[in-house]
């Protein structure tokens, strides 16, 4: 089962996160083959980080919750909230597999917080920039509550464009980077 989870950082918590940035990468390093795509997004600034994002593969809703919660930065306070989703991967590859590679363009996350019917469930026709795509789902994967996409793009409006403009409570847009060691 894939998950989605993105941890939102509290207000000046750069500090802690900087000092336990070899503790997160340890962690993370445990979890190398489950990893579809991880990365740090950030503030408009370009260098203020303002949540980490982790997609990953593991075997039930308990586990996914044990990987967020139990996550260094997350049990020191670093992060405010989470949103864990089960998530299903539509372009079927990891990040690093993506062809336009680590670096290059600016890399974004769009989040789309669903209302209704579901919406954008198949992949988008220009699917070269796409990084990471699929639906955000309920615990047992019968409802559909949003869409979480990584994509490099112009621009955060181009990036926005992605979902479809009427289908969702809200959308959010986030400068993101390719995650991990360096």
């Amino acid at each position: 089962m894939e998950f989605f989870c993105y941890h939102r950082d509290r207000p000046g918590s750069l500090p802690l996160r900087e000092e336990l940035t070899e503790a997160h990468w340890s962690y993370m390093d445990g979890y190398a083959k489950e990893l579809i795509a991880r990365g740090p997004t950030f503030a408009a600034d370009g260098e203020t980080p303002t949540g980490s994002v982790h997609i990953v593969d593991l075997p039930d809703p308990a586990a996914a919750r044990a990987f967020a919660f139990d996550e260094p930065n997350y049990q020191a306070g670093a992060y405010r909230d989470v949103l864990l989703r089960r998530w299903r991967n539509l372009l079927g590859r990891t990040m690093w597999d993506f062809p336009g590679g680590r670096t290059g363009g600016n890399r974004y996350l769009v989040l789309g917080l669903g209302a209704g019917p579901a919406a954008d469930l198949d992949v988008p026709p220009d699917r070269d920039e796409l990084i990471a795509y699929g639906p955000l789902l309920s615990d047992d994967g019968a409802t559909w509550l949003g869409t979480a996409v990584l994509l490099r793009a112009a621009d955060a409006d181009v990036a926005r464009a992605v979902l479809a403009a009427d289908r969702y409570a809200d959308v959010e847009v986030h400068e993101w980077e390719f995650g991990g060691r360096r």
